[in-house]
């Protein structure tokens, strides 16, 4: 059965570049911290695991691939902690497909890859667009995820909440520059779709750029729940159903079912244990 609420956490972190092992431990150490909070979901940023640098993909071990053991420190916290954390990593399928991806560590020992539908500028040279990914089953909350640019595209929320999701979940890199347009992008899917929206940012600077930091929650009627400042942080959210359906069916009355209508069957879904 759905639990009523969801404790979402955020973290907003500053990776070391290329160094995989490093951030997997630093992000285990999360996990654990998350749980402590009463965390059920942890969302990281876009490529938390080796840091935003596309040009520390000519090096072949920032990337990860499909059991990848620098991954055991993660998936063990996971486990030992049964909550779901949503890392980022630059990932090569089996196939040989490269994604930007996001890697969502299960409790029950399952990893399943999420990729970046819209890509932009050079990292059209290195990785291939994902298709339409399924949803994520957190105590029967459905979850969409989104990779940065998949968030400013109104079509991927469209698709989401046709898809009966109930949380928006990006994980992101968005710049000084870019402030306004990251809380413009995550409180118009939470208010035009009724679903809570959610992003973990970047803390710091990296090559040609310095994050506006602010990752955090945002309610279904569109307003900011939480937001960190610029630096490293973990933070917490606290998600009602009952607010979410009270404004779904509000619309609803109004004429407006585009939040009380959506569907909740025949979508693939990963559930908890996946």
């Amino acid at each position: 059965m759905p639990t009523e609420s969801l404790i979402v956490a955020v973290a907003q972190t500053s990776a070391e570049p290329g160094d995989v092992s490093t951030n997997a431990a630093s992000a285990a150490a999360l996990v654990h911290g998350a749980a402590d909070l009463g965390a059920r979901l942890l969302m990281f940023p876009q490529l938390s695991l080796v840091g935003y640098d596309l040009a520390l993909f000519a090096d072949p071990s920032s990337w990860v691939t499909e059991n990848d053991p620098r991954l055991d420190v993660v998936r063990q916290a996971v486990q030992e902690r049964e909550l779901t954390a949503v890392v980022g990593a630059a990932y090569r399928r089996p196939d040989g497909t490269a994604w930007i991806a996001s890697l969502v560590m299960r409790p029950g020992g399952g990893i399943h890859v999420h990729g970046k539908r819209n890509l932009h500028g050079v990292e059209r040279d290195l990785f291939q667009p994902a298709g339409r990914g399924p949803l994520l089953d957190v105590d029967g909350w459905r979850v969409a995820l989104a990779l940065c640019l998949d968030a400013g595209m109104p079509g991927h929320a469209e698709d989401a909440a046709r898809d009966g999701a109930e949380v928006y979940a990006g994980s992101a890199l968005y710049t000084r520059e870019e402030a306004r347009r990251m809380d413009i992008h995550f409180a118009a899917r939470a208010m035009d779709h009724r679903m809570y929206a959610v992003v973990a940012n970047h803390a710091g600077t990296g090559p040609g750029w310095e994050s506006c930091g602010g990752s955090g929650v945002w309610h279904p009627d569109g307003t900011r729940l939480t937001q960190a400042g610029t630096g490293p942080d973990l933070l917490t959210t606290v998600l009602s159903r009952g607010e979410l359906q009270a404004l779904r069916d509000r619309d609803a009355l109004a004429g407006h079912p585009r939040g009380a209508a959506q569907g909740r069957g025949g979508v693939a879904v990963v559930d908890q244990g996946g």
